[in-house]
């Protein structure tokens, strides 16, 4: 997927600047070899053959693992990283959280203030008394325009749904693609959960923002008729 990093700053051309941007880009293309679900020799890829243990992977593995435990409780089920395969047999993908938790981990490594997008999936940081970043929320049904603009001096914003990838959203209860949201974002502290939630209201349905109460979290949540959906507290410029 495009990542791109964005510094704002004095010193940004010094060495130092540099070798922190080549750990972060490092930091996570290794965890695409670790985590990959496309990749065979991946961490991920030889788990799901019964190849390797998760206690004998690498220690991110485990970290991971205990992650994906602990959202699959506080969605109510709604997120779930074992998933049947085309076998039926189930299979471990912890895509929906470990792109967000690898991103996360990324942008610890950072400094100066910073936007780092993967994929659509944004966390920023702005110090006091400088400009907060504006983030677009892309309307899924037309990409040439925005559904709404978010404002953040620090946080984060995740995507979720079916427009890009199609519909590769699982329902953990019924097994089978969630067909009626095309886009779910999500607001909040931390990259890691608001990729979590976002998942998590996108396999739910539009009814799916209802597992936002109380999290701490914002969402905003477009469905195949096109209706436009927020919590009360979205923090949306329009």
């Amino acid at each position: 997927m495009p990542i791109s990093l964005h510094l704002r700053g004095p010193g940004l051309d010094s060495a130092p600047v540099g070798r922190t941007v080549d750990a972060v880009f490092a930091l996570l293309r290794e965890a695409d070899a670790v985590f990959s679900t496309y990749r065979a020799g991946s961490d991920v890829g030889r788990i799901n053959r019964g190849e390797l243990a998760v206690a004998d992977a690498h220690p991110w593995v485990a970290e991971v693992s205990a992650w994906c435990g602990e959202a699959r409780e506080r969605t109510g089920g709604w997120f779930d990283t074992w998933l049947p395969g085309p076998d039926g047999a189930r299979r471990w993908d912890p895509s929906g959280l470990v792109k967000g938790w690898a991103v996360e981990r990324a942008a610890e490594l950072l400094r100066h203030d910073f936007c780092l997008n993967a994929g659509g999936d944004v966390v920023v940081s702005a110090a006091p008394g400088h400009p907060p970043w504006r983030v677009g929320v892309e309307d899924p049904l037309d990409p040439s325009r925005l559904v709404e603009m978010v404002t953040l001096a620090a946080g984060a914003a995740a995507t979720s749904g079916t427009a890009r990838r199609g519909a590769h959203i699982v329902d953990p209860y019924l097994g089978t693609p969630t067909g009626e949201v095309v886009a779910v974002t999500v607001v909040g502290p931390s990259l890691c959960w608001a990729d979590v939630y976002a998942t998590a209201v996108a396999a739910k349905g539009v009814s799916g923002l209802d597992l936002l109460a109380g999290t701490g979290y914002e969402g905003l949540l477009i469905g195949r008729d096109g209706l436009v959906r927020m919590t009360v507290g979205f923090p949306g410029e329009r």
